[in-house]
């Protein structure tokens, strides 16, 4: 369970990380903006938490997950990470994960879940892929096995 959990949030480390290093001196909207704002991220969160809850190659690991917890921690992160005004307080994903044992296929399968509840939402296609450019470099420090 808590694997998963460190898996999830560590996507949103990697978004923070990210996004601070490429934004663009203000010029244009942040990903932040052009997603919608803490409203908007945090319905997709709600949405994707339960698209894991119902995905059975990974929700056993969260059996014993404080989801309100983990929703507020990947709320914290994807703001951050995508030049909003929040500051993520959780752990770096390298040692949130260390000993965890998390496999390909289990970060995969959240991405699959992260993109069904941007589809549900109508995210277009360039904030998709601007997310997921931010979150994918984190694989590196999530999986371990």
């Amino acid at each position: 369970m808590k694997l998963l959990k460190t898996t999830v949030a560590g996507l949103a480390l990697v978004a923070t990380l990210s996004a601070c290093s490429t934004m663009n001196a203000g010029t244009e909207p942040t990903l932040y903006q052009r997603l919608g704002g803490i409203n908007a991220i945090t319905a997709v969160v709600d949405d994707f938490v339960g698209n894991v809850a119902a995905d059975d190659r990974i929700n056993a690991q969260f059996a014993h997950t404080d989801i309100p917890h983990l929703k507020r921690m990947l709320v914290e992160q994807l703001c951050a990470g995508t030049g909003g005004p929040c500051t993520y307080t959780g752990r770096d994903m390298k040692s949130a994960h260390a000993g965890r044992h998390t496999a390909d296929g289990q970060f995969d399968a959240l991405v699959e879940d992260m993109v069904k509840s941007l589809n549900k939402f109508k995210v277009p296609a360039k904030e998709q892929n601007d997310l997921l450019a931010i979150l994918g470099p984190m694989k590196g420090d999530i999986v371990n096995h």
